[in-house]
Formats: C-alpha cells, structure tokens, sequence
C-alpha cells in the first residue's frame, strides 16, 4: 500500500538550515542534500569505493538518478527497493526515492532468489535499483552498472516529504522476511539526530548500508553535513588506515569488527593512531567482556558507547565504557523515559536476577506507534513491547542480555543461551568468531554443537574440545558444546548477524 505523502515549499536553500549550518526540524532530508551541496560545495561528502564525491557531486548524482525514476513511473508514496553492494550509487538511490517523495527500502545483497521474491512480494515496489549482481524482479528495474544519467539535468527537484519514511527488512535471526516499517516522514527530526554524532563531522562506517546502525551513521550524516567514510566491506587493517587517513570523530562498528581489529597482531595495532575517535558506537550483537575492555583500554572508557535497541524504536538503553567497568556485562539502563519490564512465559513480571524475554514501556509513547510490520506480529503485551530477547535486571537497573528467545537452545530441560557459549569461545587467542547452535539428540533433545572459525594461519585442531578444554572451565558443564566444528570461512555478515537457523539444517541435512 503506498504511504502518505506531502509535499512542502520552501524558499531557498539555506532556509532549511539555522545561523549555525544545522538541518532545520522538518527539512526534507532530498532537500538537506541539496543545501549542503550548495553550502559546502566542492567539500568531501562520501568517500567509498575508491571514489572520493563532494557535496556537489554526490547531490547532482541523487537528482538524475531521481529524475531518471521518475521517467519510468517512480513518484509520491511509491517504494523503491535499493539491492547492491556499499558503493555510491546505493547511497544516491536512497535520496534519490526521498526527492521523489517515494520511500527507500534498502535490502541485502546477500540474499539469494527464493529469499530476494519473497522480499519483494512484501515490499511491492514501484522499481527496484540495484546492480548488475542483483538478483532478478519482475517489477522495473534500474541497474545502476548500465543505466545513463549524463544527459539528465542535476539541478535540484521540488522538495517533497514521503511517510513512511523509509521500510527496512529484518529477519536475518529467525529466517522469516518481515519489513519494518517507520511511520515518520522523511524529514530531519530529534528521531534522526544525534547528540552522539553532532553535524559537521567526520564518519567512518564499516556495516553494510542496508542495515540499521550504517542507515544512521552513513546515510543520514550527509543530510547534516557530514563527511562519511564507508567501507565497501570491512577489513580490519583498512579499517585502521582510514582512521588515520581521514580522523573520523565517530565510528560506527559491530563486535565481530571490534574482535577482528583486537586480534590483529600486537605490532599492527599498537602502531595506529586512534586518538580522533571521540565515539565508537556499538550495538547489533553481544560484545565479548574481553574485547570489550581490549578497545576500553585502547581509546579510554569514555569514548566507547553501547547501545541495545532496534530499528522499530520500542525502546533502548546505552552505556559508556566507565559505566560499564562497574557493570561488566550489561547493556546499560534505559535512556530518559523508558522502563524495562522481565517477564516469563505466563506474562508474570520477575525480579531481578531472573531471566526472562526484555520489555519495553515508554509512558508518553504507547506501544507500536514508532514502527509497524508487515509479515510479522508485533510482541505487544498491553502497554509493553519487546524484540524477542531475554535478558535479566540486576539491582541498579541495568540490563544484561541472555540471547534472543528463538535461539535458545533447551537441553535436557535446562535453557541454554548460545551468546553466552560464543563469548567464552570467543575469548581464545586463535578463534575469530563463533556461533553455537543445537543439534537433536535422542537422550537430552539437544545437544550444543560449535562452529568455529579460526584465525588466518591457524590449523585446525584434531581435538576440537581438548583445543577448547581451557574456555570451557569458564561455562557450566550443561553449557559445554559436545562437538566442534573449525573453519576460516566467515560466519557472521559486516552486520554482525549470524543465521544459526541456517546453520543448524544445514548440518541436520547431513546426520
């Protein structure tokens, strides 16, 4: 169902930034491009894929791009489906729709042909804008590697307002597409600014663009003025040069990026310059204790920053590293007007201590009026929300993250939580990362099984569980993985999620 749209008129371009050169509330974020473009000029704006764009190029490419989608149909309240690798174009595609009045649904690359339709089929997209990589769609598509723009005018368009303001799909962890959908309108706001990312900075971003933490930390900075420098796909000692190629004030990273970096050799990361990192934003997935306090160590415990959330906006808390130190473990508390809430299965709230599946409340809010789902149910219990996770409450309040209810793995009766299991395999000198599934087993219903993947150089072990003995001590023998499997193959994406569900049938295949 197309979104509502509404279109605006303002005169002139600096009218949507204050004195300060700050995006104005309200200002369409097409025409934040736009003004920045005519602020800024010939100042970098993206630097990616070997390309280093201005303000001024990067906006005159959104606006032919936008003018080319609107010459096949593409117009208010239509959605436009962006499917390619971080490159430039996948950026210009997003302000592209938003120009249009249209609503952006950037979705992953990886995903193959059976996984892509049926995307698709819940999007239902006026066209779809991709590569020439990109799987196949029935509906229009632009392939950005043939398409040709030169001829089109690169002025700006009438400035135009979409709502939705953008459609991003989730389901990676459950292995069922659903779309999240943001009922705001494309326009800057307190939902898209940041006092953890002020304007005018510099910006590194190592996460693939359809995801999350890079929509906020890649795509909207530019809207304010930023520079942003994206990685076409994360490698930990590129990842250093650029941080002292280009002085980013906030980075943007998953855990499965920070242990990469941390488990560089000692003499590679002792010699890199780090000092401009003001913020290092991590989020996405449990970060293990030890690489934690690797990077706490490394840039100060002030400048690290957790934060446990979701794209839906239910509900959040964040952490600083000096918080964290008393609170190893935790995710924090949650930020100014929200509650947290643990309940089990039969609804009861718990104590703290106990485990049970993290709801949200925020008062002046109500539950699912920041986000709505098509191909999914919400979790709303009443006034409380949730993401599915479990997780417990120590006495102060702060929150410590269990895993997420359907990758629990019951064996023998008991709940076993897979992060817990990964974080202390993690931990090994020689293992990168780690996911930890349940296989079935006639005596206890499951057994835990690890997969493992080595770092480069490091064989793998004929005695997987006697190569673990040493992390093991740390876990309750009910927690112990019966078997482990080694790779140098990756397991979890530049997002930092792990598919367990696929990881799982694909070893139940072969038993």
């Amino acid at each position: 169902m197309p979104g509502h749209v509404t279109r605006v008129s303002i005169s002139g371009l600096d009218a949507y930034l204050d004195e300060d050169g700050r995006p104005r509330d309200g200002a369409p974020l097409g025409m934040l491009l736009s003004a920045y473009a005519e602020r800024n000029g010939d100042a970098t704006a993206l630097v990616l894929g070997g390309q280093q764009l201005s303000f001024a190029a990067l906006d005159r490419a959104a606006n032919r791009l936008a003018r080319h989608l609107q010459s096949i149909g593409v117009g208010q309240g239509d959605r436009v489906v962006v499917c390619m690798r971080n490159r430039p174009e996948c950026i210009q595609a997003m302000y592209a729709a938003w120009k249009l009045g249209a609503t952006p649904c950037p979705i992953s690359f990886r995903l193959v042909q059976a996984e892509f339709d049926a995307i698709l089929a819940l999007v239902d997209p006026r066209c779809l804008v991709g590569d020439s990589q990109t799987p196949s769609a029935s509906c229009a598509f632009v392939n950005v590697d043939t398409v040709s723009l030169q001829d089109l005018p690169g002025e700006p368009l009438p400035p135009a307002i979409a709502q939705p303001g953008k459609i991003l799909a989730s389901g990676g962890s459950t292995g069922r597409p659903k779309l999240i959908v943001d009922p705001l309108p494309s326009t800057w706001g307190a939902d898209k600014a940041s006092i953890f990312r002020p304007s005018g900075i510099t910006i590194l971003n190592g996460g693939p663009l359809y995801h999350t933490g890079p929509y906020n930390y890649a795509i909207l900075p530019l809207a304010e003025g930023s520079k942003v420098v994206c990685m076409e796909q994360f490698d930990p000692v590129e990842w250093l040069r650029l941080v002292e190629a280009h002085r980013p004030h906030s980075v943007n990273m998953v855990p499965t990026m920070m242990s990469r970096i941390a488990k560089l050799p000692v003499e590679i990361t002792q010699a890199a310059d780090l000092g401009s990192i003001q913020v290092l934003f991590h989020a996405a997935a449990p970060c293990p204790p030890d690489i934690k306090r690797w990077w706490i160590d490394r840039i100060g415990a002030q400048h690290v920053l957790e934060v446990y959330g979701g794209t839906e906006r239910i509900g959040a808390t964040m952490i600083f590293g000096d918080e964290w130190l008393a609170h190893p473990g935790s995710v924090g508390r949650p930020v100014s007007g929200d509650e947290i809430v643990i309940l089990d299965d039969a609804g009861n709230q718990l104590p703290p201590h106990q485990v049970g599946e993290v709801h949200f409340r925020r008062p002046a809010v109500g539950p699912g009026t920041k986000y709505s789902y098509i191909g999914a149910d919400s979790r709303i219990r009443g006034e409380l929300d949730g993401f599915g996770d479990h997780g417990w409450l120590d006495a102060d309040g702060y929150l410590y993250i269990a895993d997420r209810r359907t990758d629990m793995v019951v064996v023998a009766g008991m709940n076993v939580y897979p992060a817990e299991i990964e974080a202390a395999i993690e931990s090994h000198a020689a293992v990168l990362c780690c996911a930890v599934i349940g296989l079935p087993d006639a005596d206890r219903g499951n057994r835990l099984h690890a997969i493992v993947e080595l770092r480069g150089g490091i064989a793998a072990p004929e005695d997987g569980l006697a190569f673990l003995a040493g992390v093991f001590e740390r876990l309750s023998p009910f927690k112990r993985p019966r078997s482990v499997e080694f790779t140098h193959d990756r397991i979890r994406d530049d997002a930092g999620k792990v598919r367990r569900g696929d990881l799982r049938a694909a070893r139940v295949a072969r038993m």
